[in-house]
């Protein structure tokens, strides 16, 4: 009927302008793209969700099952939701980040977390974006950024902005392996973008660039083995078989995200975005180490790596002193055994294991008896027989 036609093509023009909207006010905020994807254009995200948490690979990160379903259909999480917009922001490093790793007295920071913490920089720029839209098309809407319940990674694929390559983190043929995401979900019905398909092909340089082997196959990670997971969300021990390959890796890695070869084609962000401070490209690690947590947190305030505690933060970088074969660090080490932190004293024991010769070490455990913390001990024990 000639009124049903009319309103459709007045229906979709005002949906054209609804995302030439969006489109602008992304630009404008400083995102390099938006996509739109459909909130059930990922069937098959509910049942690899779901192998991935069987197998044990999300580790100590307990949240993941206890969300899974609404992880797993953004119709679980909010059920009016017509449409998700996808944005990506370039965080691209001016420089290759494995430089660092050569230089066993400096700390390795992974490229995000060299400056202001993106989820707050990021979701605030998205309710800006989010509060001119709900005004403008007189729908609801929600945002997100990496800490809620969202498959940010395989949304972005359907949504175009990139593929989720062998390292299982979101690939652009424009920028690489450096995008931070983040999503809107609303209840406006808005056209949908063409889905990215993959481009990774026969190449695997990020499977083989992995320190730990933390992917049982292409595609597929195993968080347990990850350096990112192991020094940023695991809280306890570090198992002793990964602290060698942990390197000089304080606070995530980036081998497998640098090693991508799209990464030629990624322009470096701009200053305005996300640029390095220079106190955080290559810290020495004698210097961190002899962070209180008061200068700790003054050091990382506004950072990403203030949220992992000085605690957790000092046993990564005793695990780079063990890694170092720097003696100097001996006496710094060597008073964190006193540190009232029993993951502080279990990782100085370890660090001094490795940098001591066997008659210091040695008189150093005699300590055990004073020691009543049994993993601290057993850090000893473990010590004393290999030394």
């Amino acid at each position: 009927m000639p009124g049903v036609v009319v309103s459709t093509e007045r229906s979709s023009r005002a949906r054209d302008k609804l995302k030439a909207f969006l489109l602008s006010e992304a630009a404008d905020k400083g995102f390099d793209i938006c996509r739109i994807a459909r909130p059930d254009s990922i069937p098959d995200a509910p049942q690899r969700l779901k192998e991935f948490i069987d197998a044990g690979r999300q580790g100590t990160m307990d949240w993941m099952a206890e969300t899974r379903d609404r992880r797993a259909d953004p119709r679980v999480l909010w059920g009016d939701v017509r449409s998700v917009i996808l944005f990506g922001m370039n965080y691209g490093p001016d420089e290759d980040p494995r430089v660092v790793l050569a230089m066993p007295d400096r700390a390795a920071i992974s490229v995000y977390a060299r400056n202001r913490d993106y989820h707050d920089v990021i979701k605030g720029r998205l309710k800006e974006i989010a509060t001119r839209f709900a005004a403008r098309a007189g729908e609801d809407v929600k945002v997100f950024v990496d800490t809620a319940p969202v498959m940010e990674k395989p949304l972005s694929m359907q949504a175009g902005l990139g593929w989720q390559g062998k390292h299982t983190n979101l690939v652009s043929r424009e920028f690489g392996s450096w995008l931070f995401l983040g999503s809107m979900f609303t209840t406006a019905e808005l056209a949908p973008d063409e889905p990215e398909r993959d481009h990774c092909g026969s190449c695997r340089a990020c499977l083989d660039a992995c320190p730990t082997n933390a992917f049982p196959a292409p595609y597929k990670i195993d968080a347990r083995r990850c350096i990112s997971y192991l020094t940023i969300e695991h809280k306890g021990v570090i198992d002793r078989e990964l602290r060698p390959l942990i390197g000089n890796r304080i606070y995530g890695c980036d081998d497998c995200l640098a090693a991508c070869p799209w990464n030629k084609f990624a322009a470096s962000a701009s200053e305005m975005k996300f640029h390095a401070r220079e106190d955080l490209k290559a810290p020495r690690i004698a210097e961190l180490l002899e962070l209180d947590d008061s200068a700790f947190r003054t050091l990382f305030s506004g950072s990403p790596v203030k949220r992992i505690g000085r605690d957790r933060f000092v046993r990564n970088l005793l695990i780079a002193a063990g890694n170092s074969g720097d003696a100097a660090l001996i006496p710094t080490c060597e008073s964190l055994t006193n540190d009232a932190s029993p993951t502080v004293r279990g990782m100085a024991v370890w660090a001094l294991a490795r940098l001591m010769c066997k008659e210091d070490f040695h008189r150093l455990a005699a300590r055990i008896a004073d020691e009543a913390d049994p993993e601290v001990r057993a850090e000893y024990e473990v010590a004393m027989e290999v030394v």
